[in-house]
Order: C-alpha cells, then structure tokens, then sequence
C-alpha cells in the first residue's frame, strides 16, 4: 500500500503545471496563390546584385524566404510576414517584391539551384499567412 501511494505522489509531483494560455499576437488567414520558385542569379532579378531583395535583405542559399506580388502586400503579406506553405513543413518568410506585372503570385527562393526551381515550376497552391493583430484587439486564447 505504501509502495502505491508512494508511486501516486511521485506522478502527481512530476507532473507539469498546465501551461497560462498566451494571447494571440497574430491572425492567420488562409489565401490561394500561384506559386512558381526563383533563384538569386543576375538573369532573374532586375538588381545590380542578385542577392540583395527588395527590402534590402541579403539571401543566402537555404534560407527559407519567397517573394510576393504586390497586390499580395496589400492583404497584409508585408515584409518578413510569417507564411506557411501547402507543401512544405517550414514556415517561410517574405523577404521581398515581384515585378508589378505579377498579380496573386508567389516565388519561393531556392538559392542558386536552378534546377531544383525548374523542376518546381509553377503550381497553384494555398498559403497561410500571420498578420500582426493590433495591440487593442488581443485577447486570451481559449482552450475548450
């Protein structure tokens, strides 16, 4: 019986404390997109450098940015917004602008593999994306 009840507090003491729900700073919106992939290569970019994005952000092969139209800026998908993407685990990051030409498009930066890009091609798909909720309307998460 000692040995029981010994067990049972040693569980309950274990046991963590449940965590204080933290209050949401951002509201995620769902949105369909055309997708297609670019690389930081002279031919693709209208920049004296490759690598340097719109908003002045240097790129570095592997890191995990896309590219938006700005028709897309306007619903919020605003530099370094937080997306996530129908077909990858990795949240991903806007880091910079596509031609005005393009409407509802987004391009995935794959480094300087332009095969990898190739291959991707263009594919519609969905995206969520984080936009910062203003101080005033935050509130507590609830957990039901």
């Amino acid at each position: 019986m000692k040995k029981v009840l010994l067990s049972c507090m040693i569980v309950v003491s274990c046991a963590k404390e449940p965590e204080t729900p933290q209050p949401a700073t951002h509201q995620w919106y769902g949105h369909q997109v055309t997708a297609s992939a670019y690389n930081s290569v002279f031919w693709q970019t209208d920049s004296i450098n490759p690598s340097v994005a719109a908003w002045g952000d240097t790129l570095k092969p592997g890191m995990k940015s896309i590219a938006v139209s700005r028709d897309l800026i306007k619903l919020g998908l605003t530099h370094n917004t937080m997306v996530k993407i129908d077909t990858f685990p990795d949240t991903f990051y806007v880091k910079d602008k596509m031609h005005w030409r393009w409407r509802n498009r987004i391009d995935i930066y794959m480094g300087k593999d332009i095969q990898k890009a190739r291959e991707w091609g263009r594919k519609k798909l969905m995206i969520c994306y984080a936009v910062p909720m203003d101080s005033t309307t935050i509130t507590l998460n609830t957990f039901e």
